[in-house]
This record gives C-alpha cells, sequence and structure tokens, in this order.
C-alpha cells in the first residue's frame, strides 16, 4: 500500500513538471524573440534603415510616444518626417545598448534600456561628434508572430544632458566671471561667434562683449555669462523673438577658438519651471574672429 501510494506520487510529480517546463520555455522563448526585435530596431536605426525600422514599428493613427527635447509623436507620418531628417542630417550614427531588460505576457511586452546615441556630423578633419546619454522605455505587442514596437517615452538619463565628445583636463586653475567685486581673471570672450544646435543641425550668430554677453541672430536672442571656471562657461539665453529662455553650459578650448556644450530650456511661452537640462540638445561655438590676445 505504501509503494503504491508512493508510485502515485511520483507519478503526479512527473506530470506536473512536464505540464510546467513548456509553460516556462515558452516564457523563454517569447523573451529572447521580444530581446532580439528591440536590438534589431536599434540596429536598423543605427544603419540608418528606414524601412527596417518601419517594419518594426507600428503605424496605427492613434500611438502617442515622447522622446527628448519635449517632443510628442502621434501615430507614424510625422516620426517618420524626423527620423528622415536626422539621417539626412548625419554623417553616422551609433548606438551602443549598455543595459537592456525585457518582458512579456501573451502578447505584449515591454523594456527598459540605457543606451548612448552618438550623432556623428561631417568628415575628416571637420568631423565631430555629439553623445546622447538615453534612458528608454517602450511596449511591444506581437502581431501575426512578430514583436512591433507599440509606444515608447526617452530621456536623457543623466543631469548634464547631451555631451559633446571632448575630454576636459583635469589639472587647469579654477577661474570665475570677474566682476567689481572679484579679483579673479576670465579670458576676454568678445568677438563674433558661430553658433551651432547640433541636433538640428541649426546655426546662426552671437556678438558678445568681452563678458560674454551679447545679442545673436536667432529669434532676437541673447547671451548673459554668469559663470567661468576652469574653462566651463555657463550662462543663460533669452530669445523674445518667439518667447523662451534657457541656459547652457559650453567648455572653451585651450586657444579660445571653440566652445562644446549643451543648452537648455527652462521657460516656453507660458511653460514655466522646466527642469534644468532636461530638455535641450548640443552647442558647438566657433569663432569667427580671432580671440583678443592674437590680435
Amino acid at each position: 500500500m505504501r509503494v503504491s501510494v508512493l508510485v502515485r506520487l511520483i507519478v503526479y510529480m512527473a506530470i506536473g513538471s512536464i505540464s510546467w517546463v513548456p509553460a516556462a520555455v515558452g516564457a523563454t522563448s517569447d523573451n529572447a524573440a521580444l530581446e532580439t526585435a528591440v536590438r534589431a530596431l536599434v540596429r536598423a536605426n543605427a544603419e540608418k534603415d528606414l524601412p527596417g525600422m518601419s517594419r518594426l514599428m507600428a503605424h496605427d493613427a492613434d500611438i502617442t510616444s515622447y522622446t527628448i527635447g519635449g517632443r510628442k509623436y502621434v501615430g507614424w507620418t510625422d516620426l517618420e518626417r524626423d527620423i528622415k531628417e536626422e539621417f539626412a542630417k548625419v554623417a553616422a550614427l551609433d548606438l551602443p545598448i549598455s543595459e537592456l531588460k525585457v518582458w512579456s505576457k501573451g502578447d505584449i511586452g515591454w523594456y527598459t534600456m540605457e543606451l548612448d546615441y552618438v550623432r556623428i556630423l561631417g568628415h575628416g578633419a571637420d568631423q565631430q561628434r555629439a553623445v546622447l546619454p538615453l534612458r528608454e522605455t517602450g511596449v511591444l505587442e506581437r502581431r501575426n508572430g512578430q514583436w512591433i514596437l507599440l509606444s515608447w517615452h526617452e530621456s536623457l538619463r543623466n543631469a548634464s544632458g547631451a555631451m559633446p565628445v571632448d575630454d576636459r583636463p583635469k589639472s587647469a586653475a579654477t577661474r570665475t566671471v570677474a566682476t567689481s567685486n572679484s579679483l579673479a581673471v576670465v579670458p576676454d570672450l568678445s568677438g563674433e561667434w558661430d553658433i551651432l544646435e547640433v541636433e538640428d543641425n541649426k546655426s546662426y550668430k552671437a556678438t558678445l562683449d568681452k563678458a560674454g554677453n551679447g545679442p545673436y541672430t536667432q529669434h532676437e536672442g541673447r547671451f548673459t555669462t554668469t559663470k567661468y571656471t576652469d574653462r566651463l562657461w555657463q550662462g543663460t539665453w533669452l530669445q523674445t523673438g518667439n518667447d523662451r529662455e534657457g541656459g547652457f553650459e559650453v567648455l572653451l578650448s585651450e586657444d579660445g577658438r571653440q566652445a562644446k556644450g549643451v543648452w537648455w530650456y527652462s521657460r516656453v511661452g507660458t511653460q514655466k519651471n522646466i527642469p534644468p537640462r532636461e530638455h535641450g540638445g548640443t552647442y558647438v561655438w566657433k569663432r569667427l574672429t580671432p580671440p583678443p590676445s592674437t590680435r
């Protein structure tokens, strides 16, 4: 009697394990296919393969997604237009993934990911690279056996936002903007500067005084320098033409002829208290007139 009970117990356990194993294997298989789909989408983006991205993204008219700079997309049409513009602007892209986690339940999947969006502009000696460190979440649906991205949300994952590829020396002396109460010395920042907003490939001119203040030719704009430390140049910008303002932080080159860094919004119209460094982009400034010491 005891033997028969033991046998039945072993049989029940075996049956239970057989029924459980396919479900576990199926979930693992689903997640593997899901991760493959996300990586394929990132790879298509890096290769500037719009048809490849299109096949892996839903075109539903009511789907809403968000990206950096406060941009919102509803449906496929506007997103496709901006992807085409981006691919036309850059010489190349690199999107290395540092972390990717996926989950699924039935035909719905979701993921979290951290990656660097590296934009490469120009060629040869004029080539410029800027890195946007991104954090992204998204939801996918399995349609006809294929995982398709429905909606996603991107944000910059560090406080400083987009950063140019630039190695900053650690040992330079600290300096601050000179004022009537300050004994520190700051270089003469005066002259005409070409200002490039890297993400939009948009350029305009700024005319600054020695303290780094002055107008620029974009929406009646004006720069105001608030701090200069160890070649790190910080300040604010105001555009009365389209009622926007924000901040900037750039690193001045040792020869004083170029600066690279980031800009961000603090106010857009009546929308105030925008978190600093959260929405903005990358700056490259080039001095069009020789620095005062070399004139």
